[in-house]
């Protein structure tokens, strides 16, 4: 596993000059900050050795290297899921990638689907925690204690820091964002009317199929979190229909501006 990362970070050193300090995960939707990078660089997947390659709908698949509100960032332009058929720790190796070039902030963004009826299509959601409900865990199988502590505390995995500075750039910039807590399920097939009420039950607010393995890999390299989910649709204990992939885009879109802004303004503040 170390000799995988290093030799993948190794190859992006040969392709780009600057050293990331943040790193960003663009879930659905939300692609339109990649086009936004300065001296922007990007390096495919399937070019990088021992990495695997995006398949879902509109993830691109490729690192995007530069500058974005003058803060050196690497961002991941499409995401790597378990429901592709990839192992843990293939999800999570462009985590490791990161913490071999030393970023040392990630901020994780995903469509989301609401299981509280204050969270609306449209809305900006932070998260404030999360439940594991895949069935697995990415840190299972050998330790390398160069990665990090062999059992990471998962006591604060999303930063309360940076959830105040999302708050405050909201408020100053006269938009809202709420506040939830996220279930990771392994996909790809949605959710059934009664596992939305079991999730309900046990304290969610949000589901998704992304964002715990690669938070909990984060935790365990010692980066400062922040998720955000963009919810882009109503889970089916609210309506009989089911959802549809333009719906989803349809309400990621909505919240896109916002989104952009936030994540823009916060850069400037870490």
């Amino acid at each position: 596993m170390l000799e995988k990362i290093n030799k993948a970070a190794d190859f992006i050193r040969t392709k780009v000059d600057s050293v990331p300090e943040i790193g960003l995960i663009l879930g659905t939707g939300l692609n339109s900050l990649a086009e936004m990078v300065r001296n922007a660089k990007s390096i495919s997947y399937k070019d990088i050795p021992g990495m695997a390659v995006s398949t879902a709908p509109s993830h691109q698949g490729k690192f995007i290297f530069g500058k974005l509100a003058n803060k050196s960032v690497v961002i991941m332009q499409g995401r790597l899921h378990y429901y592709e058929g990839y192992s843990m720790q293939e999800v999570t190796f462009p985590i490791r990638i990161m913490q071999a070039l030393g970023v040392k902030t990630l901020l994780v963004t995903n469509a989301a689907g609401s299981l509280n009826e204050e969270l609306q299509p449209g809305d900006i959601v932070l998260i404030t925690d999360h439940i594991n409900f895949t069935g697995n865990n990415p840190l299972i199988g050998k330790n390398y204690a160069e990665l990090g502590e062999r059992f990471p505390s998962m006591n604060e995995p999303y930063s309360k820091r940076l959830i105040g500075f999302c708050q405050e750039i909201a408020a100053e910039n006269d938009f809202e964002v709420k506040k939830g807590i996220y279930t990771g399920l392994s996909g790809p097939s949605l959710e059934t009317r009664a596992e939305c009420n079991m999730l309900v039950f046990l304290g969610s607010d949000l589901v998704g199929m992304s964002t715990v393995p690669e938070v909990i890999v984060a935790i365990q390299s010692e980066m400062e979190v922040l998720g955000i989910s963009v919810v882009t649709n109503l889970s089916n204990i609210f309506h009989n229909e089911a959802h549809s992939q333009e719906q989803i885009w349809e309400n990621a879109e909505k919240a896109r501006i916002n989104l952009e802004k936030l994540i823009l303004c916060l850069l400037k503040k870490i």
